[in-house]
């Protein structure tokens, strides 16, 4: 999705939820810096790296939801040991992937997940994809550097030259975004309860956002 496609729709987060465009703005600058020496001279460029992941593949997508490890079971061996499927994995769904025996290929996390299990995945060989946003600044600069060089960062405000924007607002509907910007076959989801009613008011808010920007896309 193109920044001037996305930015309709992020004006209107950031009304609905009162964000700071400017924190915002400061964390995707954060990020950049801190991604600065992350990559070697030679290396493939990360959209090489999870196009080659993600392109023509059938992509399961893991939200943190309880039914999360219900839905995984019923799965698995479809997914299991074949090389047409990829799992991406929104945030703290690593953790109950990992305690299954299931590496995540890609984690799209904003870090308010278990880090040490991301951390984990990622010296495991998973494709880290790093949110930043205005609240998560003090957890960029802590976890970024503790990540080997399989990373990527995204913002929800304008993108700079090494941090993106394929849009998306939670967890779960980037990993829909990504799979869908990088040319994913098949895009299914487990692990996802829209309407729940155990969270919050303003958890809620945020799955009835990621409900309705992934049907945009499925």
């Amino acid at each position: 999705m193109r920044y001037t496609e996305w930015e309709p729709i992020y004006e209107e987060i950031l009304k609905d939820f009162g964000f700071d465009r400017a924190r915002d703005e400061e964390a995707a600058k954060v990020a950049s810096e801190l991604l600065a020496y992350k990559r070697r001279a030679g290396e493939a460029t990360l959209e090489e790296e999870v196009a080659s992941l993600i392109r023509g593949k059938r992509v399961l997508v893991c939200g943190n939801a309880p039914c999360l490890e219900r839905d995984i079971s019923a799965k698995a061996q479809e997914f299991e040991g074949s090389d047409t499927s990829v799992v991406i994995a929104a945030d703290g769904a690593t953790s109950v992937l990992l305690r299954n025996g299931i590496i995540p290929d890609i984690v799209c996390t904003d870090l308010d997940g278990t880090i040490a299990d991301i951390i984990t995945a990622n010296r495991l060989g998973t494709l880290v994809v790093v949110h930043a946003h205005g609240d998560n600044i003090p957890m960029l600069r802590k976890v970024i550097p503790a990540l080997n060089e399989h990373v990527l960062c995204t913002t929800q405000s304008e993108p700079l030259p090494n941090v993106y924007n394929f849009g998306g607002f939670t967890d779960g509907d980037r990993c829909v975004f990504l799979a869908k910007e990088f040319g994913a076959q098949r895009i299914e989801l487990v692990g996802f309860e829209f309407e729940d009613e155990q969270v919050s008011e303003r958890k809620r808010k945020k799955l009835r956002w990621a409900k309705r920007l992934i049907k945009t896309l499925l």
